[in-house]
């Protein structure tokens, strides 16, 4: 509310003005219990819609398996009906996009991820069924909304804003990279989805952990203890959760092991600051050695064992691929200190040791590969399909013929604005130790920085989905500083929601731009043009442009 002037005697001091005419009119407006209650549900709600809208709509579009949809739809289906992953003929894409969904062989397939990922897909298939591509493509669709949804709510928890909080889901409702992932049945957005849930878990953790601490504190200086190192904090519920989603999160790809690394040296570290600001003496050994053995024995076991559940299909069905490896391969079986490892472990382990070596030894050159230190630009997008047709063909009606495209490109201008939102958050942390910035920051490193280590394969800048969601939030983080609160000087607030406008109009124009080139809508040849940014030449396609 604006302050009006004061005067005292013959002398007037003039109280600076705050806030804005929309706080004045938003706390006229929402001046009661209720009608805050359908403000803080109904603007999520409406970015939750928006999210839906922009993954569901013509869903099954383009009826054809779409880049790795080519593995991952036929290799879900298949561990539908034999429990493993089965082969099948030469060039039957075709064929199973015209109704022909069961000409698998018997034969098993040699797969290079877990299959926890295809039986999530698998679920859109038993639904729909293998003939609808829908039914391909709808799991990953409602995982990419529910995506929109957690973010939501760890950025509520966050900044105790539900305009932050709607800002955070809004980004990735309209964001390219985040929609494309969401709309193609591959495996990506399942490991964004299940690392975000445990995320959350860990957001949850903290304050369980800072409560129980507190009261164990109390309970001893009452009763007249030491301190000493602190308490062991078994009782953690949050972190067995985070556990298991961090197991079936490695069960989708592997990645998901980068995740558990990190998340659980994470709480380590938050063990350690909340005994130092707690006043342990010992808190440095205390939260190293204690928080460490319980961060170990509450998360990393647990993950295991649940990645290991992810492969019961194949433990529980004869003739998946290496499934009787050791009893028919001469000399395989282990000796010695180790002969008392059953057949099925020496098999499953067996096969990850082989699709730990065709992984990391992928270097076949493909034309949109990236170096992941492009990716936070966007500077090589992945062009995921791409259908030219003349004019009269396929509904065509342009001149110069039309094209169909779905291009796995961020909104540049979310993700260039994001990557500086990241560099100020680095800053941020450093100079004030904020810990929300630094659990942003940590997030998005236990997503990206791994890919580090494997900039000489074949890897590609879609890989980016997993740590997409700590983009936006950095994104949401920078503007609560920026438009601050309906407290502070009207200058000040009144730039900051400018700002954000602007900003969010900009990002709403570009995404409409883009949203064509996500979706394989068709559109005319030189409009697709229009969309060529950067001068890097597109290989197979014979254009100039930026996809």
């Amino acid at each position: 509310m604006t302050a009006d002037p004061v005067t005292t005697g013959a002398f007037a001091s003039i109280v600076e003005p705050t806030g804005s005419r929309l706080d004045r009119w938003f706390a006229r407006t929402i001046n009661t219990p209720a009608r805050l209650r359908w403000y803080n549900w109904g603007l999520p709600a409406l970015v939750t819609l928006i999210a839906a809208v922009t993954r569901l709509w013509a869903l099954g579009d383009p009826h054809a398996l779409v880049f790795d949809e080519t593995f991952y739809v036929k290799d879900a289906w298949t561990l539908m009906h034999k429990g493993w992953e089965a082969a099948w003929p030469a060039n039957i894409d075709p064929r199973f996009a015209d109704g022909d969904v069961n000409a698998y062989t018997n034969d098993p397939e040699f797969v290079a991820h877990p299959p926890f990922g295809k039986w999530m897909i698998a679920a859109g298939l038993a639904l729909f069924g293998a003939q609808n591509s829908v039914g391909w493509r709808i799991s990953t669709a409602v995982v990419g909304i529910l995506a929109v949804v957690v973010l939501m709510l760890i950025a509520k928890r966050m900044f105790r804003s539900t305009l932050i909080a709607a800002l955070a889901g809004f980004l990735m409702a309209v964001d390219g990279n985040a929609i494309v992932m969401s709309r193609v049945a591959i495996l990506d957005n399942s490991v964004m989805f299940l690392a975000l849930l445990a995320f959350g878990c860990l957001l949850l953790d903290r304050t369980w952990q800072e409560k129980r601490l507190a009261a164990w504190i109390a309970r001893s200086r009452a009763e007249g203890h030491e301190l000493g190192w602190g308490p062991w904090l078994w009782w953690r519920p949050w972190l067995l959760l985070a556990g298991i989603l961090l197991g079936l999160d490695a069960g989708v790809k592997w990645t998901g092991f980068y995740f558990l690394a990190f998340f659980a040296v994470y709480v380590v570290i938050v063990d350690v600051l909340a005994r130092r600001r707690a006043g342990i003496p010992f808190w440095p050994e205390a939260g190293i050695l204690k928080g460490g053995v319980v961060s170990f024995v509450l998360m990393v076991p647990l993950a295991f064992v649940t990645y290991v559940g992810t492969w019961t299909g194949w433990l529980l069905n004869p003739g998946g691929y290496y499934r009787d490896w050791v009893q028919t391969t001469p000399g395989a079986r282990w000796t010695g200190l180790l002969s008392w490892v059953p057949d099925w472990a020496q098999n499953l382990w067996h096969y990850q040791a082989e699709m730990y070596g065709y992984s990391i030894n992928l270097h076949t050159p493909h034309p949109y590969q990236a170096n992941p230190l492009t990716w936070l630009l966007m500077l090589r997008p992945t062009s995921m399909y791409y259908v030219g047709t003349k004019l009269g063909v396929d509904g065509c009606t342009s001149q110069g013929g039309c094209s169909s495209a779905i291009t796995e490109l961020g909104n540049p201008i979310i993700w260039w604005a994001g990557t500086a939102a990241l560099i100020y958050l680095i800053y941020r942390l450093i100079r004030y130790r904020n810990w929300r910035h630094g659990m942003i920051l940590m997030g998005l490193a236990a997503g990206y920085l791994p890919w580090m280590l494997y900039a000489g394969r074949t890897i590609f800048t879609f890989y980016s989905i997993a740590f997409a969601p700590y983009l936006y939030l950095a994104l949401a983080a920078t503007f609560a500083l920026i438009v601050g609160r309906p407290t502070d000087a009207s200058y000040r607030r009144v730039r900051g929601l400018s700002l954000l406008a602007a900003f969010l109009i900009v990002v709403v124009i570009v995404s409409v731009f883009f949203y064509p080139l996500w979706t394989g809508m068709q559109i005319p040849f030189w409009y697709w043009q229009m969309h060529m940014w950067l001068p890097n030449v597109v290989t197979g396609i014979g254009t100039i442009g930026w996809i």
